[in-house]
């Protein structure tokens, strides 16, 4: 685990961007329980955290996809990192819906790519992946290539492992559920006790039950 992965950790950990709570669960938007919340957009209020995400992400595409024509975010919870990393590496930005606009152009993708472009993702949380790749199809389907998928944070399921992998897209994040769990174990933020149903939940998070 490299030093990034944690120093990001303890930066959403100190906002309160991420809550662990294995004896209070939330229920997600699809339905699962979840004993663990990340709100990514928590960063946007910070500015030094704000700007130390979009520093992070351009490192690592400099240092990952140095011939990255455009970059792309994926709405909504992905616009504004992916602006300011557009802004910072001086590309073209658009932004992919999940579904057409029901008025107007009805666009997918908002923005210009032109057919051939090489274009780089990026989300600002991987759970299951499904509307990360979503994105990367839309931008296939405009005649770009995607070269990759950048993300803050991934809860690092198998079945997102998975799906990437057939996708054969190359995902990087600043940070993922291990650290998380080290550091959050290192600062008291939970105990030992705890681990296994966060451990459980994680294997089969679709039929975990409190």
């Amino acid at each position: 685990m490299n030093s990034l992965e944690k120093i990001f950790a303890e930066k959403l950990l100190k906002v309160k961007a991420i809550k662990l709570q294995p004896d209070n669960p939330f229920t997600w938007a699809s339905g699962w329980k979840s004993p663990f919340y990340c709100d990514n957009r928590k960063t946007l209020s910070y500015p030094d955290l704000r700007t130390f995400v979009k520093t992070e992400l351009s490192r690592l595409i400099l240092e990952n996809f140095q011939d990255v024509d455009a970059i792309a975010g994926v709405a909504t919870g992905a616009i504004p990192q992916g602006a300011l990393v557009a802004d910072t590496l001086a590309k073209p930005f658009v932004y992919v819906r999940s579904k057409p606009k029901d008025h107007g152009l009805e666009n997918l993708i908002e923005g210009e790519l032109k057919p051939g472009m090489k274009v780089v993702v990026v989300e600002d949380l991987i759970s299951t992946g499904g509307s990360s790749l979503k994105a990367v199809e839309a931008i296939r389907n405009n005649g770009c290539e995607v070269i990759g998928m950048v993300a803050s944070y991934t809860y690092g399921f198998p079945v997102a492992e998975k799906a990437f992998k057939e996708a054969k897209v190359q995902l990087l994040t600043l940070t993922n559920y291990e650290a998380v769990l080290d550091v959050a174990l290192e600062i008291g933020y939970i105990t030992n006790d705890q681990v296994p149903v966060l451990d459980e939940w994680r294997r089969d998070p679709a039929h975990w039950m409190a």
